[in-house]
């Protein structure tokens, strides 16, 4: 998907544990509710979102969901099945 990315990529993990190449934001999943205009004003926009493992990736989607945003997905597995399918991660913020 990143090789023709259509999307906007959302880092949700905390503490900050690295990122992906082609992370647009990071927002905290905690907080992402309150940082609405981080993201696409359209609600259905496709935005993707990950973190380390999945977990906090899900509830920050369930909040986008109930914001009315129609087009989210989220990494499956998160940072952790990114590294072990090869893939590379930064650990610069």
């Amino acid at each position: 998907m990143l090789g023709h990315k259509d999307f906007t990529f959302v880092n949700v993990h905390i503490p900050f544990e690295g990122s992906i190449a082609q992370t647009d934001v990071s927002i905290p999943y905690d907080q992402i509710a309150g940082q609405l205009d981080k993201l696409p004003v359209d609600r259905s926009a496709k935005i993707v979102l990950y973190c380390r493992s999945g977990r906090m990736s899900t509830e920050a989607v369930q909040v986008l969901v109930k914001q009315g945003y129609t087009n989210v997905f989220q990494l499956a597995g998160g940072m952790i099945a990114w590294e072990k399918a090869g893939y590379p991660i930064s650990l610069n913020p």
